[in-house]
């Protein structure tokens, strides 16, 4: 996902967006926060921009984080928002910006979705953790303008959740899948992933695929059984 053999062409592209903007470093670091010796270097190829420099950049500069990545040599023409969540090549990308070492110096452990998830898993079965599903999930959904392409996937969740004769089990996997959307502060800040939401994806993905895993398992129970 990233080159780093490929120049950076972040310097010039701050340079325009300076000039685009009336701003000069020194206006640009006292309203960003950046010292105006950082944002030199960056300019100027002699330091390289961390992920929290392009969101500063990107708010202040008015200009989408997206094309800052690709600027600074990220390569996200294969991450787009047509992606299925079930598709092959968004799984295998999701994976291997997990792997990145660069990450904003921020550190991505997969086991911190799943603890989350597991701590979930129990609540979902209250009645307060119920009660807050079929109370928020909705205007959840709203807060993200009910597109993106895991929100189908989160809306069957739910209509699955509502089916009161699923296994109890099924119903503890839903809900907590559910709650990490509605609950959960991002493990992994939306800012770092033009497709946002990153965590939530990967939180599906396990419920979807813990999901199959009980299927199996009662399945091949019943087949014991007969």
């Amino acid at each position: 996902m990233y080159e780093n053999k490929k120049k950076s062409e972040l310097g010039s592209m701050i340079r325009t967006l300076l000039k685009e903007n009336s701003l000069s470093m020194r206006k640009l670091s006292s309203i960003s926060g950046i010292d105006t010796a950082t944002i030199s270097r960056i300019v100027n190829g002699k330091q390289s921009a961390n992920m929290n420099h392009l969101r500063i950049l990107s708010k202040y500069l008015n200009v989408p984080i997206k094309k800052l990545l690709i600027a600074d040599g990220y390569d996200m023409t294969s991450l787009t928002d047509e992606d299925s969540i079930d598709s092959p090549s968004l799984i295998k990308n999701i994976h291997e910006l997990l792997k990145l070492p660069d990450l904003l110096n921020y550190k991505c452990d997969l086991s911190k979705i799943e603890e989350e998830l597991e701590k979930y898993k129990v609540y979902a079965l209250t009645e307060e953790g119920k009660n807050i599903i079929y109370k928020d999930f909705n205007k959840k959904i709203e807060t993200v303008n009910g597109d993106g392409f895991f929100i189908e996937e989160l809306k069957e969740m739910y209509k699955k959740f509502c089916d009161e004769s699923l296994p109890e089990e099924i119903h503890a996997l839903l809900g907590s899948g559910l709650l990490y959307f509605i609950l959960s502060v991002d493990i992994i800040p939306d800012y770092i992933f033009p497709i946002g939401y990153l965590d939530d994806i990967i939180a599906i993905k396990l419920v979807l695929h813990n999901m199959l895993e009980v299927k199996q398992k009662h399945e091949k129970d019943m087949y014991k059984i007969l």
